[in-house]
């Protein structure tokens, strides 16, 4: 512990600034200007190197974080990355788009603002890669045992690192025209640009991770034939069903899954050139749904121009704090300001949708009520339905479970309660087949999908080999002290 009174000269949290909005919505560049190596190094100091790090708890990768945070303040930056790399993949990934579980259980969280965990995160990774760090881990020897990934989202990624490196021969199926899943076209680039995910898949390419693009298992190669072809497959295919609303006008032209928005947006910042793309230029959008993918929809639809944009939520706006039903260390449900919501639009709660309005086919507007609270149930209060001009609406209300319809066909595979790929503890599922991330857990946090690609790779090889040298740091059944569990 490099300063034992860094929490008392300290107490106040710092992170990166965030550029200037009207600059920022100029562009689609990340919100966050460059870091300040100095205040990194002090913020790390108030890591108190807790006698039980409960944020070890609150992660589920079990990430090292005294020791990277005490390593950082001394500067030695070389060893802070190996102690990150040992139990995380993609800190690039998780310092920008994770919500930090580890905060809400940070000790020095109990009477103090807690410490700035994810900004050491992604400091360490971004400065390993400027000082070279970053490179290939390739295989002393290949096993001669083949495996395929199917879905390049951070679960398929992580478990393809990892049983690489281990030495198989992995290639990783994507039905999108490029590697990374929602990392490439569900997040927008003001969140993450590119270029991380890009520099990551070229350090895996090198390490001998072979990448197959454009095919759409179970249609363009059917889940018998890939079985037959490879050891072992792993199904990373994530939950991608999206809950819809049945509400009167919900078939309108202009209602819109948010992936579907998100999708496309990316693919033009990437260059795409596309056909109607959807775009919410000089138009009236409601959004329904408060949460990141909300968020996400909001900065895409101010960049485009928008000419007003509104969140709606089912629900109560939640508490600035704590309240004593969400004590520490569990995760709390706060308002939070994103960096979408500094920029433009309106955020509005206990909005319930009672009807899509439209106009000879197409969306003129969203008729809302109150939200009532009955017998635990959220309806609309009579008398207080009012109309909305809308143009767009964008559906962000989460989804529903992975797409199961090829899979339980052609494999026969189950399915629990809830809709997912049933697994035992092993993540393995049939005969020689696995799962893991969002697919068998169901929609949940980036860490838990890194998380349970690692362990998945490590069941995978001592499936194929006997024995496994690789860490298995979840099984399916966990549960995290996170509300998101």
């Amino acid at each position: 512990m490099a300063d034992p009174k860094g929490f008392m000269n300290i107490t106040e949290r710092e992170t990166a600034p965030r550029r200037p909005v009207p600059v920022r919505i100029q562009d689609w560049k990340e919100v966050y200007a460059k870091r300040n190596g100095e205040v990194v190094k002090a913020q790390a100091s108030r890591c108190m190197d807790c006698g039980i790090p409960f944020c070890h708890a609150g992660c589920p990768l079990g990430n090292l974080i005294p020791e990277w945070n005490d390593l950082t303040h001394r500067d030695r930056n070389r060893e802070a990355i190996d102690r990150l790399h040992a139990t995380n993949n993609f800190p690039e990934f998780t310092g920008r788009l994770c919500p930090a579980p580890c905060e809400s259980a940070c000790v020095l969280g109990i009477n103090q603002p807690a410490v700035t965990i994810k900004e050491i995160e992604v400091s360490i990774i971004d400065d390993a890669f400027d000082a070279g760090y970053v490179t290939p881990s390739i295989p002393e020897r290949l096993t001669g045992k083949t495996i395929a990934v199917v879905g390049s989202g951070p679960a398929g990624l992580a478990a393809a690192q990892q049983l690489t490196r281990a030495g198989h021969t992995v290639a990783v199926y994507e039905r999108d025209d490029r590697i990374g899943g929602l990392l490439r076209y569900g997040i927008p680039d003001f969140k993450m640009e590119k270029m991380h995910l890009d520099r990551r898949l070229a350090q895996m390419e090198a390490e001998g991770t072979r990448f197959r693009t454009s095919v759409n298992v179970g249609v363009d190669i059917s889940w018998e034939d890939l079985k037959r072809r490879y050891d072992a497959v792993l199904i990373a295919t994530g939950a991608m069903v999206p809950r819809s609303l049945d509400v009167p006008g919900a078939d309108l032209d202009g209602v819109h899954f948010a992936m579907e928005y998100l999708t496309q947006s990316n693919k033009a910042v990437a260059g795409d050139q596309l056909e109607n793309q959807i775009n919410a230029s000089g138009k009236h959008v409601v959004i329904l749904g408060g949460g990141d993918t909300g968020a996400d929809c909001l900065g895409t639809a101010t960049r485009q121009g928008a000419l007003s944009v509104s969140t709606l939520a089912i629900g109560k706006k939640p508490a600035d704090h704590r309240t004593e039903d969400q004590p520490w260390p569990s995760v709390p449900n706060l308002f939070e300001v994103a960096s979408a919501h500094e920029e433009f639009g309106e955020r509005l709660y206990a909005h319930s949708t009672v009807e899509f309005v439209g106009e000879n086919g197409r969306l003129v507007g969203v008729r809302v009520a109150d939200t009532e609270f009955v017998d635990g149930k959220r309806i609309p209060k009579v008398g207080t339905e009012r109309i909305m001009p809308a143009d767009l609406v964008f559906l962000a209300l989460g989804f529903t479970g992975p797409e199961t319809q090829d899979l339980t066909a052609q494999l026969q595979t189950p399915l629990d309660s809830r809709g997912n790929l049933a697994r035992d503890g092993q993540y393995h599922i049939a005969d020689g087949v696995f799962v893991a991330g969002d697919a068998g857990r169901g929609q949940s946090l980036i860490v838990w999908a890194i998380a349970e690609g690692r362990a998945a790779a490590a069941a995978i090889d001592k499936h194929l080999e006997g024995e496994t040298q690789l860490p298995f740091p979840v099984k399916p059944t966990d549960k995290p002290i996170s509300v998101y569990s």
